[in-house]
């Protein structure tokens, strides 16, 4: 409930910032419309609004679904194998030197324009994150209760799977936050260089015609759903460690 109290308080001295913002300036609402314009927008456009989030979240969900399945079972083979980390692990770190969106183009050409590009692009984004927060976490076991289940004759399958994984799990929920946050990022980007629906598909065509109030009622409805997917992916995750306490 505190937690839920902060952001309405949040969200309500920032919207009041913004109204004051307009009012005080006279910028041109085409420029910056007011948050009533905005809401106004949002109620009338409720339907097509409706129908590009649901576009843009099964990507971001799809997409952070593999990214995190990838992710882990990538951690878990590079805990695994010093051989795939010396080979496999400088390229996830020089992979991380290529830009996202310089990405988009070829992966739109890749995989076309459907919901497929923005998939693999959500992914990708999200795949280093886990990965890495995943395998720092399973190097991070302790020492004596791995040397503890081999004098038992633990085979290394067995402790990686009843010990090393159970006591990083915490790391990979972190890994699965920040992938929470980052992953509508993937989506939009790719929607940005190449789709019809969407909505970064539906704030590039509102921009395109002066319509900047449908444009921030996007944007606001994107940052809500981030919201509302790091609080899920939150929740999920800590059940989940509840559980394994």
């Amino acid at each position: 409930m505190n937690r839920a109290a902060s952001i309405t308080a949040s969200a309500f001295v920032a919207l009041a910032a913004w109204q004051a913002l307009v009012i005080l300036t006279g910028v041109p609402r085409f420029i910056l419309p007011g948050p009533a314009l905005v809401a106004e927008t949002l109620w009338d456009s409720r339907a097509l609004i409706a129908y590009h989030t649901m576009i843009t979240g099964t990507e971001v969900l799809a997409g952070l679904t593999l990214g995190a399945l990838f992710g882990g079972l990538t951690a878990i083979g590079l805990a695994a194998s010093p051989i795939a980390r010396s080979l496999v692990r400088p390229m996830l770190i020089f992979s991380q030197a290529v830009p996202v969106f310089a990405l988009a183009p070829i992966l739109t050409l890749w995989f076309g324009y459907g919901i497929g590009s923005k998939v693999v692009m959500t992914l990708l984004v999200i795949y280093f994150p886990v990965t890495s927060a995943f395998f720092d976490a399973l190097m991070r076991t302790p020492q004596a209760w791995i040397d503890m289940a081999r004098l038992m004759g633990a085979s290394p399958a067995r402790i990686m799977r009843h010990i090393r994984i159970p006591a990083a799990l915490p790391g990979f929920a972190s890994g699965l936050r920040l992938a929470a946050v980052y992953a509508p990022i993937g989506a939009i980007i790719g929607e940005w260089v190449g789709a019809s629906k969407g909505l970064g598909y539906l704030m590039l065509l509102a921009n395109g015609r002066a319509k900047t109030d449908l444009m921030f009622a996007a944007l606001i409805v994107l940052a809500v759903f981030t919201v509302l997917l790091h609080a899920a992916v939150d929740r999920a995750c800590r059940a989940t460690l509840d559980k394994n306490a």
